[in-house]
């Protein structure tokens, strides 16, 4: 297996041959830029050159090694007089700190970057340490304060040269207001920060065009989002960003999901965790690069002065070197078989995750439509019902009607039955049964109407007008109403009018309209 492994290694490790060189050669430059430095004992030339040394080493994800580098040049410059290097360094510890997640440790390193520069009158520097300070109190919860320290950032910074500082800056504002779920501040700031970096065809760009689909999505507005994340994309594309075609990826799968095109999404998702992969990938190839720069260095370095103190001693020193390098492959191949297992796992779950997510949504969508299809049912079922009263209490007045004119003839016997059973009509018009059942099923329904429509009444509401509001809620006519109310359409109307005034409606709006909204 081990050999297996430092086979698969030597084949790796050589398509990484040009890259390791510029990397051993940025390194071997600087270091030895260093030594100069010390030899001469120059102190802001020392800090300098730490401080280019230290940004490698952060620029590939070895923070130790870079605040190791960072604070030794702080040593250097701090009895000296104080200047725009000294600004530098704390803001780049500031950077750092925030890279490790050590917010509180980056805090005073940024203020004393801010109160130098300030001293100096070093803008550039003191832009960046309170934008700095900004991203510093977002991420500790203080959103006020970072709005505040990135606009005075945005302060010192000049419209004509500092363009893509300001942009990043309106684009870190956008962030808080995203956090904030201001969404609206939001946009406005990315689409600030997009408009100075168009056309630059550049990382900040492709993430600003990310940052504005992300805030249409969240407001909802999923369809003007989509083609912000597939600009970012091809922009990502362009410029082979894998973390950035990751977050696109992530992003239209959130979106399709939203709009219940779970196979899009799905599709979306495993794209996004491939370039996961290769980002992961390149990030590991990169830092064994400059592991292996600072290997070779470190190494060439040691022989020299071995060889310079003591010839006789060169075998046990090639001894130890081989034994490191063993130590190291050992080493890694036993990393590698962690993070394969790992890995392995780690795609089990999200597997798992995805198809319990696709169940829950299928279900989710089906209880939906049953509950739809049953609220149709029964608002169907509610209309047949309302109009069925209607009909049965126009035919019973009609019948009364009629049965009492008949009452005019001499036949006493006919008037006196006649007229009994006119009162007996006159009797069910007036019984309110119906009417609560009416009720029950109309609250069934739409079961806060009645206390909504009470609470936004401007004045108090009549049983009678409760009735009309939800004879009108359910969209009948004058007429079909005047059937069930046993009134006249003109009643009717009139009764609209004085109930429209107890409601808080625009004059030019319709009352219907209204009622159905509640």
């Amino acid at each position: 297996m081990l050999v297996r492994f430092i086979l698969l290694f030597l084949l790796t490790t050589s398509t990484l041959f040009a890259q390791k060189d510029w990397v051993e050669t940025q390194l071997k430059t600087k270091k030895k830029g260093l030594d100069l430095a010390l030899k001469n004992k120059n102190s802001p030339d020392i800090a300098l050159k730490m401080l280019e040394l230290g940004t490698i080493y952060n620029q590939y994800g070895l923070y130790a090694n870079a605040l190791s580098y960072y604070q030794d040049a702080l040593k250097q410059i701090q009895t000296h007089k104080k200047d725009t290097l000294l600004v530098q360094i704390n803001n780049a510890i500031g950077k750092v700190y925030h890279a490790m997640h050590k917010y509180e440790q980056a805090l005073p390193f940024l203020q004393e970057a801010s109160t130098v520069a300030k001293q100096l009158k070093y803008t550039k520097g003191q832009a960046l340490a309170f934008s700095l300070l900004g991203e510093n109190a977002e991420k500790r919860g203080e959103y006020k304060t970072a709005l505040e320290f990135e606009n005075e950032s945005l302060a010192f910074l000049n419209t004509k040269t500092d363009v893509i500082e300001i942009a990043v800056v309106h684009e870190n504002i956008g962030s808080i207001y995203e956090d904030l779920e201001q969404f609206d501040k939001a946009h406005s700031y990315f689409n600030k920060a997009y408009q100075l970096l168009k056309g630059s065809q550049s990382k900040q760009e492709a993430n600003v065009l990310n940052n504005l689909g992300d805030v249409y999505r969240k407001r909802g507005e999923l369809k003007k989002g989509i083609p912000y994340t597939n600009l970012s994309l091809t922009l990502a594309q362009k410029l082979n960003d894998n973390h950035l075609l990751e977050s696109g990826h992530k992003d239209l799968a959130k979106a399709y999901a939203l709009l219940s095109n779970y196979q899009k999404a799905y599709e979306h998702k495993l794209i996004a965790d491939e370039y996961n992969q290769k980002a992961v990938a390149n990030e590991n190839k990169n830092l064994v690069n400059l592991l292996q720069a600072d290997y070779k260095i470190n190494q060439k370095e040691n022989q020299i002065k071995i060889l310079q103190e003591q010839n006789k001693v060169s075998q046990a020193n090639q001894k130890t070197l081989l034994i490191l390098a063993v130590a190291l492959l050992f080493a890694m191949a036993v990393v590698y078989v962690y993070y394969q297992k790992k890995r392995k796992a780690t795609l089990k779950i999200q597997n798992y995750k995805q198809q319990t997510l696709k169940a829950e949504l299928e279900k989710k969508e089906i209880e939906e439509k049953n509950l739809q299809r049953d609220l149709e049912l029964k608002t169907a079922a509610l209309s047949r019902y309302s109009l069925h009263i209607a009909q049965k209490n126009k035919m019973l007045s009609e019948l009364s009607t009629k049965l009492k004119n008949s009452m005019g003839r001499k036949n006493e016997l006919l008037e006196v039955k006649i007229k009994e059973i006119s009162n007996e009509i006159d009797f069910v018009l007036q019984q309110e049964n119906e009417w609560e059942e009416f009720t029950v099923f109309f609250e069934e329904i739409h079961p806060d109407f009645i206390k909504k429509l009470s609470k936004v009444a401007t004045e108090s509401l009549s049983p009678a007008e409760l009735k009309l509001g939800i004879l009108l809620r359910l969209n009948l006519s004058s007429k079909e109403i005047a059937a069930i109310l046993r009134v006249t359409p003109d009643s009717v109307r009139v009764a609209r009018h004085r109930f429209r005034k107890k409601l808080p409606i625009d004059a030019k709006a319709e009352l219907i309209t209204f009622l159905l909204e509640l």
